[in-house]
């Protein structure tokens, strides 16, 4: 099969590359029409004159340009997800982003450019156009996993033409600094080189934490025609840094006599983190009523971290776990997408088809800590401030030592080739038609070097997509949405595969979403979504080894978010979200807040000045599934900030964080294992446009 798949591959990606070669003289420009944050990146590289606005996608979603996150302050990940409803952060191990997509976690769910991006780190934000949460599956574009949503990151490339740039230099009270780079450069007419540059010193509120961050990615755009375009890009990541899983519950809450004392050391906590990823986008305009593109990406990864945290607790003595554990990731990707206008008598069609093929290794080793005295991954030590590791509970002499040979040890080879074919139907001026579907083959072997068995395991998944959109006026849309998407038994980082697990189908994620979305005032955008998302497991009896089927995770909630500007001065962000989870045994999930609530709102005073307030709100969520014993306890944070132009080119901004200094516990990965959120904090940032 994997020969199969890889000679399909090379004949879809021969038929574009002929089709491209075939239509060069002859193809006639696109234009664009790019309003930023209104448009999704998906939309802008397979639509034919102006892309898909956002109102006319049956799907909720949310987007966040640059300069959005530039006044806000972000710098992670974890900042934007805090300001969307329907999502929550998750602490991710104290090493990598982790978002909860209406309930449902995940370390996988990250895109580039509507490419795969699974690896587990922390990414950076210096080289970005935009940002794009999608909630709900959707593996027609994106294939498996999104069983809760995506995460798309839309990268900055070379503009032929002007020539421009910009560079950031940041401070905050905590003693963090980072410095960021952004320039484009306009070599002739026909093509243009841009570079962006990120370095990064980390520090926090807490005892034991630092690291460092490097970030480089130049891109060159040439344009091969007036309709091809060719973007090249390398980016390299280089990161270090302190890994804290939080602290433990006392009487099922954070413990919050402990906010101050991390439950391990700089020495020991630690993940790095090496990635090179380089990647060619082909676009081409056949005519005024059909484009293509292909994608090329290749990417090597390596990944090391260890730590020590808390596994259980009784107020005076902690008992500490860890391990240490490594990943090697190699991949290579090819992706091509045809689009096509046509009419069928007064219908009008735009037809979306396309391939993926990806090929993946995964090499991935654990090894547990070992403490001399007792022998064991687990050890007892007194609570103090900072932790002493060096004598135990008993009062006797240890030290931390590893497993001479690893607990786990695999290396999985993953092939995945798929096809889709997407139709977006307009019967009539108010009455829209999006129907479609993917055909996905996973093919999978892991390999256990321990005992040198290999399991494998071959699944053949359709996901269909559908959406009803009625638009009784142009600038409000009301849709019907019915999307699926499948999570293999592997799980979302391919590293052990059970004989037990070898032998089950995939999970299958199924949504249903209601929405609303309507432009009005000004440029407000207003959105509203009712959904219900559902998961069915495949199951095998212990005695009889019959399979069935079990209903898994379900989730049903509520989304809304305005935001726009309300008048010349003012701009208004708000989101609200609701949400009710039930596990395959009837009990109440993990991490799904009661409600999350966030509003961003900024005031222009001047032409050089302006204030800006941020609120969030979140809800209590339990920290372990079926144990409603132990609680994250709901928290509100005040956020402000001011920015002033010194000049035209020139601006000084200051956010502070957490102004109440309240003590709050954003998420925790379990029991014991609770993050402390930040106390307030002054980041201090100038920006010189070049």
């Amino acid at each position: 099969m994997r020969l199969l798949t890889r000679r399909f591959c090379v004949i879809s990606l021969s038929n574009i590359l002929l089709l491209l070669s075939g239509n060069l003289a002859t193809a006639a420009a696109i234009e664009e029409v790019v309003v930023k944050g209104k448009v999704l990146y998906a939309d802008q590289v397979t639509a034919l004159k102006t892309p898909v606005a956002v109102i006319d996608v049956p799907q909720s979603l949310s987007i966040l340009t640059e300069e959005e996150m530039l006044r806000q302050g972000f710098t992670a990940i974890e900042d934007i997800i805090s300001y969307i409803p329907g999502t929550n952060t998750s602490q991710g191990e104290g090493h990598r982003d982790a978002v909860v997509f209406r309930g449902i976690r995940s370390t996988a769910d990250f895109y580039v450019d509507g490419v795969r991006d699974d690896v587990q780190y922390y990414r950076s934000l210096y080289n970005l156009e935009q940002v794009e949460i999608l909630r709900g599956p959707n593996a027609l574009l994106f294939g498996r996993g999104g069983s809760g949503g995506v995460l798309n990151r839309v990268s900055k490339k070379g503009q032929i033409g002007p020539t421009f740039g910009a560079i950031n230099a940041a401070s905050d009270s905590f003693g963090a600094h980072d410095l960021t780079a952004d320039y484009n450069h306009s070599i002739n007419d026909t093509s243009a080189v841009r570079l962006n540059l990120q370095i990064e010193a980390l520090d926090n509120h807490r005892d034991s934490f630092n690291g460092d961050r490097y970030g480089l990615n130049p891109s060159l755009r040439i344009a091969i025609s007036p309709a091809t375009t060719l973007d090249l890009s390398y980016e390299f990541a280089d990161h270090e840094h302190t890994v804290d899983r939080g602290i433990p519950t006392l009487d099922g809450r954070p413990d919050a006599t402990l906010k101050d004392i991390t439950f391990g050391t700089e020495e020991t906590n630690k993940a790095r983190l090496k990635a090179n990823i380089y990647r060619a986008y082909l676009s081409h305009s056949f005519s005024d009523s059909s484009k293509g593109n292909l994608v090329l990406q290749a990417s090597d990864f390596e990944k090391f971290y260890r730590n020590l945290y808390a596994s259980d607790y009784d107020e005076e003595f902690v008992e500490i776990d860890g391990y240490a554990d490594s990943t090697e990731r190699q991949q290579q990707l090819v992706a091509g997408n045809l689009v096509n206008e046509f009419q069928t008598g007064s219908i009008e069609h735009t037809l979306l088809s396309g391939m993926e093929w990806i090929q993946t290794d995964n090499i991935n080793a654990r090894n547990d800590t070992l403490w001399t005295d007792s022998q064991r991954d687990k050890e007892r030590f007194a609570v103090s401030r900072p932790m002493n590791f060096s004598r135990n509970a008993e009062g006797r002499e240890t030290l931390l030592g590893y497993t001479p040979q690893p607990v786990n040890h695999t290396r999985s080879d993953v092939e995945v080739a798929s096809i889709f074919v997407q139709d977006q139907v307009s019967l009539s001026s108010t009455i829209k038609l999006m129907i479609g579907g993917r055909l996905d083959h996973f093919d999978i072997a892991v390999t256990d070097r321990l005992t040198n068995q290999t399991e494998s395991r071959a699944d053949k998944v359709f996901s269909p997509r559908g959406g009803l959109i009625y638009k009784p006026a142009e600038q409000l849309s009301l849709y019907l949405s019915y999307s699926e998407t499948f999570l293999p038994r592997s799980g979302e980082q391919f590293k052990k595969l059970s004989a037990s697990a070898a032998r089950l189908d995939p999970d299958v994620f199924e949504s249903q979403e209601l929405g609303l979305k309507w432009d009005f005032y000004h440029d407000i955008s207003m959105a509203l979504a009712i959904f219900k998302s559902e998961q069915t497991q495949a199951v095998r009896d212990s005695n009889s080894g019959e399979t069935s089927e079990i209903v898994g995770l379900q989730v049903k909630g509520f989304e809304f978010e305005v935001k726009g500007h309300v008048s010349d001065a003012l701009y208004l962000s708000a989101g609200y979200s609701r949400l009710e989870g039930e596990t395959s045994v009837g009990g109440e999930p993990r991490e799904i807040p009661d409600f999350t609530a966030s509003l961003w709102a900024r005031y222009q005073m001047n032409e050089r000045l302006s204030f800006s307030l941020g609120a969030i709100r979140q809800g209590d969520a339990k920290i372990a599934n079926n144990r409603p014993d132990f609680i994250l306890p709901g928290y509100s944070r005040l956020d402000l900030g001011i920015e002033y132009d010194l000049s035209p080119s020139l601006s000084l901004q200051l956010q502070v964080e957490n102004v109440l200094d309240t003590l709050y516990f954003p998420h925790a990965h379990s029991i014991h294992q609770a993050s402390v959120g930040e106390p307030i904090n002054a980041r201090l940032q100038i920006r010189k446009q070049l």
